[in-house]
């Protein structure tokens, strides 16, 4: 699932007329670029919600013959944040499963990154976990914590705020969030949460109750948020320098 619904206000003026989906970025679009990282990886099935400018996203797949995948459109009339639209999408995830565990990918639209899904999709499998999160030790304005294991325990805003943790843990590892999920489809039911939800607040419930959240550490790789109009800049140069190939 690639989530692609948010209004994209951090971009302006580049999605003044135009989904953050489909912001470009050394002439290809945000959502062609994830499709494209996705599909190299063996994915043939990928689902987009959309909210702001939804028609012209649809038109876009439409025009492109869907990249060559079987794309769904899951149209949020309010958006639902990353839970509340993870779980309208259930239906789709959950479609003609055979294996409970067969793991499923959640991508945010506006991140470019080189982590190696492959070996990330392997370690969820390794670890047994319910969700296994791509984490970076950068800095951020809301960090996830990690215990010795690397096993969600809570989370803190900032890097000088009272921690919340949902599990007791002598130390924890503050890192940043990348914007990339495996998920077992066993977590989809376990979502209680109703309406406009943050998947975080699943995750931190769970881990509450003992449930595997597992950090994958990904400080290794090239990532980089596009969330404003210099990121996207910047992803530009790198492009241009061969820092990173799209």
């Amino acid at each position: 699932m690639i989530l692609a619904a948010g209004l994209g206000t951090r971009l302006r003026p580049l999605t003044d007329d135009r989904p953050k989906a489909l912001v470009e970025v050394a002439g290809r679009t945000l959502l062609e670029i994830t499709l494209s990282r996705l599909r190299s990886v063996g994915v043939g099935e990928v689902i987009v919600n959309v909210h702001h400018f939804a028609d012209m996203i649809a038109d876009y797949l439409k025009k492109n013959g869907n990249f060559g995948m079987r794309i769904e459109v899951s149209r949020e009339v309010v958006l639902l944040d990353t839970g509340g639209g993870l779980k309208k999408a259930a239906w789709f995830l959950l479609e003609g499963a055979t294996q409970e565990e067969e793991p499923f990918l959640l991508h945010n639209v506006d991140v470019i990154s080189t982590i190696d899904l492959k070996r990330m999709v392997r370690f969820h499998r390794e670890r047994g976990a319910l969700a296994t999160l791509a984490v970076q030790d950068r800095e951020t304005s809301r960090y996830l914590l990690f215990d010795e294991n690397n096993r969600l325990c809570g989370r803190r805003a900032g890097r000088d705020q009272a921690p919340e943790m949902v599990r007791p843990s002598p130390q924890v590892q503050a890192l940043a969030f990348s914007g990339i999920h495996v998920i077992s489809p066993r977590l989809l039911p376990l979502m209680t949460e109703q309406g406009v939800f943050s998947i975080i607040v699943s995750y931190l419930r769970l881990a509450g109750q003992g449930e595997k959240l597992s950090a994958f550490r990904a400080d290794e790789y090239y990532w980089r948020d596009l969330g404003k109009p210099e990121n996207v800049a910047q992803v530009a140069e790198d492009v241009m320098q061969q820092v990173i190939r799209l």
